[in-house]
């Protein structure tokens, strides 16, 4: 049988999603508090990678176990896990359904806010300046016009291409706070704090939306914006078909 469990986590003390020797990551930390509690050693499947320092408001993976599971599995499997993960809930899928190849789309914010908090100390950039809603939406719209993103991915990741169809891109402010949303069916590595860098630098005027255009055509990561920090990132949502359930 297969499940999918939905995940929340806090990055800061972790090298990322995915298993790596001699680093401590949010999948070997539930695989083994899965393998814990079901008595079997279970490796699961996350519908991507997030990056060093990168949370999760919803992170999804898949697992498989040949038994029944009951209703105490939430309560117990998150007292096995340390405050800064939680698992949310669980769902049983069908037997090919994939956490990562079966997505239809994912969703990432980041955080920004421009008055000094110490409640917001990694868990937003701290940005002491105004940005120009506006301007930032007019650069936006730029990006849903392209689908080759190369520009914005890190060097040498393997990858068949730098395909992605950016679905909706835009910021919002709240108070102090900035929230940049942006969804698509797939993201590259390093992409998303690629564009939030570039979208910094065009609201300081050291690059305009009208150059957005020619950036994204030279399909080369040193024409765009330095990367901002990890820790205003969030995966907040990962989308499937709703019958992939039972």
């Amino acid at each position: 049988m297969r499940f999918f469990i939905e995940i929340s986590y806090h990055g800061k003390n972790y090298h990322g999603w995915q298993i790596q020797e001699n680093a401590s990551t949010i999948q070997e930390e539930i695989d083994n508090a899965i393998s814990l509690l079901l008595k079997k050693k279970i490796k699961t499947m996350g519908s991507g990678r997030t990056d060093t320092g990168v949370h999760a408001i919803s992170q999804v993976a898949h697992f498989d176990y040949d038994k029944p599971i009951n209703n105490s599995f939430l309560y117990r499997i998150n007292s096995f896990l340390s405050s800064d993960i939680s698992i949310n809930s669980i769902k049983k899928v069908k037997e090919n359904i994939s956490a990562r190849f079966d997505a239809i789309s994912r969703e990432y914010i980041y955080k920004i806010h421009c008055v000094k908090s110490p409640f917001l100390n990694d868990r937003s950039l701290f940005y002491p300046k105004e940005i120009n809603v506006s301007l930032i939406n007019d650069a936006c719209k730029v990006l849903i016009d392209h689908s080759d993103f190369k520009t914005f991915s890190k060097v040498k990741t393997d990858v068949n291409n730098y395909n992605c169809q950016i679905s909706r891109a835009e910021i919002k402010k709240e108070g102090y706070n900035y929230y940049f949303t942006i969804s698509s069916d797939r993201f590259l590595r390093g992409m998303v704090r690629a564009i939030m860098g570039t979208m910094i630098q065009i609201n300081e005027e050291k690059l305009s939306v009208e150059s957005l255009e020619d950036i994204i055509l030279k399909k080369d990561r040193k024409y765009a914006g330095p990367s901002v920090p990890p820790h205003g990132l969030y995966l907040s949502n990962v989308l499937y078909d709703k019958e992939i359930y039972l």
